[in-house]
């Protein structure tokens, strides 16, 4: 018998707009056919929040299917996998919230690590789906901002800051709720395997990747033999640990050259690289140019890091 072929994910990324707290996708362009299988499971380097205006289908999340229709609400931590299946010959209407729980907690709590690191487990801790009706709290919420982002009346950034805020201390309230409940469920499927048996590794290296990361460290976190670490990891990201740590390094680099005016040195230590050879080297070739080249014409040399091995995507 043929063995089981394994999932394969993809890792969609998304950049918030410079000065801006959360990146809205809305409006009739989201009204489209989302696909009508499994083989779009894909997980994203920001929290994503879904809210269906209309249509009917099926979302996966992490393995666990539900049915979607109207009103439904889905709120999902970076690095979980999930895809949206539509109903057969017809198209839904989503609209999207992605957005950095950490910078806007970091942002408004400055000089309260312990409590931002509280707030962040608990908001991390799993995906949530909402039927309507469900959480209307929740819902209102999450309307209200992509309301704000919509009309961009007076005032809207100040607006938007305060709603997001009052978004994540709701998230965190269901998440502290169900945190026992969750911490049993997880347990569970990592004995089931899946991508649970590396989403611990996926987890710091998303937090830690300018830090000198090791082989050995991936696999502890995962309760794992380094040979086994390095086949599973292959075997769901199509890439190596270390080929992963140099593609989330070079993403984050991109995003610093649209936030300041750094030195390529002072980039290159910020995402983790003590030697410029070794970060033009991994620059170039993930991104197809220099450093230089892409802070010069950035716009030219975005889409490069959907080519990269790990069937990576900027958005849709």
């Amino acid at each position: 018998m043929a063995s089981k072929r394994k999932q394969e994910l993809e890792l969609r990324f998304y950049e918030v707009p410079q000065g801006e707290l959360v990146l809205p996708l809305i409006g009739p362009s989201w009204i489209r056919d989302y696909g009508n299988d499994t083989s779009g499971q894909h997980f994203h380097n920001l929290m994503e929040i879904g809210y269906c205006i209309d249509g009917k289908g099926e979302i996966v999340m992490d393995g666990h299917s539900m049915p979607y229709s109207a009103g439904v609400l889905t709120v999902l931590p970076k690095n979980y996998p999930h895809v949206t299946i539509s109903a057969p010959e017809k198209k839904s209407y989503w609209e999207y919230l992605f957005f950095d729980p950490e910078m806007i907690l970091n942002d408004v709590y400055p000089n309260k690590r312990m409590f931002v690191k509280k707030i962040e487990k608990l908001v991390n801790s799993s995906g949530h789906y909402y039927e309507k009706g469900e959480n209307e709290e929740l819902s209102g919420i999450v309307r209200i901002i992509m309301d704000e982002c919509r009309h961009r009346k007076r005032y809207s950034g100040e607006c938007i800051r305060g709603l997001l805020l009052s978004l994540l201390m709701a998230i965190a309230r269901q998440g502290s709720v169900q945190e026992a409940m969750l911490e049993n469920e997880a347990e569970v499927s990592r004995q089931q395997g899946g991508i649970y048996h590396i989403s611990s590794a996926l987890e710091y290296i998303s937090k830690l990747y300018m830090e000198n990361i090791k082989l050995e460290t991936l696999a502890e976190c995962c309760n794992l033999s380094e040979t086994h670490f390095r086949r599973l990891f292959v075997e769901y990201m199509n890439m190596t640990p270390v080929e992963y740590i140099n593609l989330i390094r070079i993403q984050q680099a991109c995003e610093l050259m649209q936030k300041g005016p750094y030195s390529m040195e002072e980039l290159a230590l910020k995402v983790g690289y003590t030697a410029m050879s070794t970060f033009n080297r991994n620059f170039k070739k993930i991104i197809g140019t220099s450093p230089y080249q892409y802070k010069k014409n950035s716009g030219k040399y975005q889409g490069k890091l959907l080519n990269v091995n790990v069937k990576a995507k900027k958005g849709w």
